[in-house]
């Protein structure tokens, strides 16, 4: 009976050490984990070139903007990003989604995103950016300063609230 006992309470203590402690930081999304801008691929419209974190330009903060080209909110977001572009000129902005090149395309055609320099648009093949940052709404933008995270935006976001953090 002392020997159940014993195997009993051996188990428990066990069981207790090696369970995940639900506010550890291995519940947080990955990119609060490694602040750090990921490495990632995606490939660009027009005409699918590869694009990676050595791309980046260094010098400007970057905003991640995962979309998808139907969603009604991506397409306001864009449209009034596009009004203000030019509070946007220490930004580059690297629009990403996962949907078909197809969509992808007409969506850069539609909103004329190679006029604008400081954007560029890709598709990520590898479903890497909802999983890496968690996306549960679209549009979600991601803010990095000097190559660190500095502020996420989910869902619908006015614009002036964007410009303040960049």
């Amino acid at each position: 009976m002392k020997r159940i006992f014993l195997i009993l309470i051996t188990n428990c203590i066990l069981a207790t050490s090696f369970a995940q402690n639900s506010d550890s930081t291995a519940s947080l999304p990955v990119y609060l984990r490694f602040p750090n801008v990921p490495e990632f691929t995606i490939y660009k419209a027009p005409d699918s070139t590869a694009f990676t974190r050595n791309d980046l330009n260094k010098k400007k903060n970057i905003m991640f903007f995962v979309f998808s080209p139907e969603c009604g909110h991506c397409q306001h977001e864009t449209e009034v990003m596009l009004q203000k572009i030019k509070e946007f000129k220490n930004t580059q902005i690297v629009m990403v989604t996962y949907l078909p090149y197809n969509e992808m395309l007409a969506f850069y055609h539609r909103y004329h995103i190679d006029a604008y320099p400081q954007i560029v648009m890709g598709r990520d093949t590898k479903f890497f950016f909802p999983v890496f940052f968690k996306v549960q709404n679209f549009p979600s933008m991601y803010i990095y300063q000097k190559g660190k995270f500095k502020q996420a935006f989910e869902g619908a976001v006015k614009i002036e609230d964007l410009i303040k953090v960049l």
